[in-house]
């Protein structure tokens, strides 16, 4: 049978939005992924499901529930980052991750925060497109295909439009159609993937009048109006010599592009990031503090004034639209070691009502991080390492040491969290992981002896301390 290739980003079956689902339901999908930190689960798990209740209230109060904004408090490496990393996997709905120290103070060079909103808006079309795309993944395959088979075998003639007509001979329309019929099972088998085709691409669609408004704040030092003009500006169609599989996967793109209503797609994103929109505001702490008596700090309350307007909920022009930030969840998070969150100017204190502290991870956290999650380190290891044909085995005991070993070199060292773990696994897997492939097959089992063998070196030679993170 011939091997038919599948849509790209194709799910196994639609799983609904994490908005939709009860709050210990969005707290049990985020213990699959992350160890502890409960009060912080509970607090995301009520804000992630109010969106969805605010939906189904009266009208007359809609716009008036307002987003219940959180700032997460807590050392580096104890979860915060990876709390955004499964609410972008898994919301649904429009997310941003993005560093508040990137930002500077409107009038200096740098990031100004009204691209937060532009780049939320930028997620949301890109995610609506996706599902648009997989949506008619299977017509645009369908419809790709046969251009790609009258690309192999032309047709004898066209009428006025263009389009194929079939031979008046009966007996040559059969034949015709028969060769069709193998070419087409040639290409989904793979036979005919050395051959080469011309294809015709078609132009892109011309450009919104909204397309000829500059661009907002550019950011790049490098950024040419020149270049920005010559991308605004309608292509021409372009005919490409390329093999059948390429040339499948450009109709494919092509058919794509004309079966997707950009219109519709444009119009549910603002949608979307209005009502669902989320952003993930790391590193807030990096820009509390006193302002500078010297001089202007064009990093701090400066940046802290810009951030207000956009929390409270504002009107930001994008290239596609206006859009209101009023319903947009904002989550910060910051270690706050120089810093308070009182340090924070407070009318953005009052902004962000629910504050939840994290705690520091102990020993046995580290054991669990390193075996519960699906995505937890020892079982990344083990892939790296199947894919020498070799089987790799951590005893429990082997798991403990690893988790101690940890623990303490952050009790000794600078305590970076589970961050720790990743450095440690480095050093006690280098050396296998270069050797391989050695020939060698079968399983290797790690055992605490093992662990302690290679990391004791590492761990308590002053020399090679600051070596590790």
């Amino acid at each position: 049978m011939p091997d038919t290739p599948t849509p790209p980003a194709a799910e196994p079956a639609p799983q609904p939005w994490l908005e939709e689902l009860p709050p210990r339901q969005i707290v049990a999908e985020l213990d699959r992924y992350i160890v502890g930190q409960a009060a912080a689960k509970k607090a995301i798990a009520i804000a992630i499901r109010n969106r969805w209740r605010r939906t189904q209230a009266p009208e007359a109060i809609r716009d008036e529930i307002t987003p219940s904004n959180i700032i997460l408090i807590g050392p580096t490496g104890v979860g915060k980052t990876e709390i955004a990393r499964r609410l972008a996997r898994l919301a649904g709905a429009p997310f941003l991750k993005i560093e508040a120290s990137k930002f500077t103070e409107v009038g200096y060079v740098g990031r100004d925060v009204e691209s937060i909103v532009r780049d939320l808006v930028d997620a949301g079309i890109s995610l609506v497109r996706t599902e648009r795309e997989d949506e008619v993944w299977p017509q645009a395959e369908q419809k790709a295909l046969e251009r790609l088979l009258e690309l192999l075998l032309p047709p004898l003639e066209r009428n006025a439009e263009g389009e194929p007509v079939e031979p008046e001979d009966a007996a040559l329309a059969e034949r015709r159609a028969r060769s069709r019929e193998k070419l087409r099972a040639q290409v989904l088998d793979g036979k005919l993937d050395d051959k080469e085709v011309e294809v015709d691409l078609s132009p892109p669609s011309y450009p919104d009048p909204d397309a000829w408004r500059p661009p907002e704040a550019p950011e790049n030092p490098d950024f040419s109006i020149g270049e920005w003009i010559r991308d605004a500006m309608p292509r021409k169609g372009k005919r490409r010599l390329v093999k059948v599989p390429e040339a499948r996967r450009l109709l494919e793109d092509e058919e794509l592009r004309r079966l997707v209503d950009m219109d519709d797609v444009i119009t549910e994103a603002l949608d979307r990031v209005e009502n669902h929109g989320i952003v993930f505001l790391d590193e807030i702490d990096k820009i509390a503090g006193e302002r500078n008596p010297t001089g202007p700090d064009v990093s701090r309350q400066g940046v802290q004034r810009d951030l207000l307007p956009i929390v409270e909920g504002s009107t930001v022009q994008t290239r596609y639209g206006y859009v209101r930030t009023d319903h947009v969840l904002f989550v910060a998070a910051g270690a706050f070691h120089l810093a308070k969150p009182n340090d924070l100017i407070p009318e953005l204190q009052g902004r962000f009502p629910i504050r939840v502290e994290l705690e520091s991870l102990t020993e046995a956290d580290f054991v669990r991080i390193l075996t519960e999650p699906e995505n937890a380190l020892t079982k990344q290891y083990q892939a790296l390492v199947a894919a020498e044909k070799v089987e790799l085995r951590f005893t429990e005991d082997a798991i403990a040491e690893l988790a101690r070993t940890a623990w303490q070199a952050n009790d000794r060292m600078e305590n970076i969290g589970a961050r720790r773990l990743h450095t440690v696994m480095a050093a006690l897997m280098e050396e296998l992981l270069f050797e391989l492939p050695d020939g060698r097959t079968g399983t290797i089992t790690l055992d605490a002896a093992q662990v302690r063998s290679v990391l004791a070196s590492v761990i308590n030679d002053d020399d090679l301390r600051k070596y590790i993170l």
